[in-house]
């Protein structure tokens, strides 16, 4: 099932370069952002984190930057969204996660980027966050609709 949902996060993540560009340049709509938080869910932190390091492992093929901005966004993401997970089990949707988690990848790529770039991209940050909110909405809402047959399917737990 590991090996399905990181061929999945590397699919999705390519499938996404085809997809109409967000009007926020270097913003992405997070589509495998949905598989990611589908193993942090079903599975834990470290299914979640080999997914994220499988995709990034593909963004390395496109570039070093994109590589080490994709491993940058993706940790920070997963994490803030184990975190999440963890602290707020019931209180917090699938949603809520995914916009966490969105917000947590767009601050990770950005500050590889200031690290690879320039420090002055810090400005870029409340952009980066509106278009997290908009994206994590988006995903969080198509994980809520395909989590139930997962769960129902594979016998899988989401406490």
């Amino acid at each position: 099932m590991l090996g399905v949902l990181c061929g999945l996060a590397v699919a999705l993540s390519f499938l996404e370069g085809w997809l109409p560009a967000l009007p926020l340049p270097g913003a992405k709509w997070g589509l495998s952002n949905l598989v990611t938080m589908t193993a942090l869910s079903l599975f834990g932190l470290p299914q979640g984190l080999a997914v994220t390091v499988v995709k990034a492992g593909f963004a390395f093929f496109r570039g070093g930057a994109a590589g080490w901005m994709s491993l940058a966004g993706g940790l920070c993401s997963t994490l803030v969204m184990a975190v999440a997970l963890r602290l707020f089990p019931r209180r917090l949707s699938l949603v809520g996660v995914s916009i966490l988690g969105a917000a947590g990848h767009n601050t990770g790529q950005l500050l590889a980027a200031m690290l690879l770039f320039s420090p002055a991209l810090i400005r870029y940050l409340p952009w980066l966050w509106l278009a997290a909110g908009a994206c994590g909405l988006l995903t969080g809402l198509v994980t809520n609709l395909i989590f139930p047959a997962l769960q129902r399917n594979f016998s899988l737990r989401r406490e």
